[in-house]
Parts: C-alpha cells; structure tokens; sequence
C-alpha cells in the first residue's frame, strides 16, 4: 500500500481517538440514545509472534482483555475476551486484522473484528487504538473503538532481533 493509505490509517485513528476522548457529545446524533453507547473500561495483554520490532513484520497477535461496562442494559456489568490475529506489525506501523471474541456476564457473546488499527510505541508505552464493527452476537453491524495505552515491558527491545513480545496495560472498549 502506498503512503497515503498509512496517511489515512493514522488520521483516522487520531481521529477516532479525538472523538473518544471527547466524549458522548462528539458522536453522532444517533449514538445519544439511551441504548446506543455501550462503554468499558479493563485491560488487556497482547502477544506479539515474532515480536514488534523497528521494521514491520508479519507477526501473529494473541491475548485476553477483560472489561467492566455501563450500558443502557442493567444486566451488563463485564465481559472477558480472546484476541486473535495477523499481520504485518512493528514498533512504528501496523497493518492487521485482529478479532476479539467477548463473553459477557450474562452469558451473550459478540465477535469484533478490527480492521483499522494502529500500534504506536512511544517512549516505552504502546500506544494502541483499533476501531471494528461487531460482525456475530450482541450488537451486531454496531461500530467498536478500542484505544489503550500498555506499557511495553522492555522498550528497547523494539531494536532487538526478538522484539517487544508483550504490550499489556489499561484499554477501553466503547460500542457504538
């Protein structure tokens, strides 16, 4: 892919990280309604094979997260995750599709798939933001962003053979 397209991933993350971090008042009209916004808060920890270095490679991504929710659904407290995927990744770019499988408390499950996502290491913390669409389950055709910032264990191993392996640390996972 060209420059443009990694341009245009970039923007559109910061984007989305924009809209996040200012809150319900910057989405869209339809997004107000009571039952619309679903949001968490947790963490998670992401495995990266071969792990990310300075170059990007392909590399498989494995992990967990789990999360505690507000919903206009009183019966939603929490929800546990496997992440899974591939792609070509590294310390300064990410071009990948991840798939995050949710169990909620109340025994739903919804299948995110992030297409749009970038992975930013950052003075040894990885700054992550990934933006999806729920294709199965609970909320279904709905839009998920999903930024977070997890400390790299050892930042300098972006410049190592083996690379950061592991990212772990605080995400939030908002369904629109």
């Amino acid at each position: 892919m060209g420059k443009e397209f990694s341009w245009g991933r970039t923007l559109g993350c910061a984007a989305a990280a924009a809209a996040l971090l200012a809150g319900p008042a910057a989405l869209p009209a339809a997004a107000h309604t009571s039952d619309a916004i679903v949001s968490c808060v947790g963490n998670n920890t992401i495995e990266f094979s071969p792990g990310l270095s300075l170059q990007a490679r392909h590399t498989r991504i494995s992990g967990s997260g789990a999360y505690s929710c507000l919903s206009a659904d009183p019966a939603l407290k929490w929800g546990k995750s496997v992440i899974t995927g591939d792609g070509s990744n590294g310390c300064f770019a990410s071009d990948a599709t991840t798939v995050e499988h949710i169990t909620w408390n109340t025994g739903e499950t919804t299948t995110v798939v992030y297409r749009l996502g970038n992975v930013q290491q950052v003075a040894g913390e990885a700054v992550v933001l990934v933006v999806g669409r729920v294709k199965s389950g609970k909320f279904k055709d709905r839009t998920v962003a999903s930024p977070g910032f997890h400390v790299t264990v050892d930042p300098l191993r972006c410049a190592s053979e083996k690379g950061v392996q592991l990212i772990t640390g605080p995400s939030t996972l908002v369904i629109v």
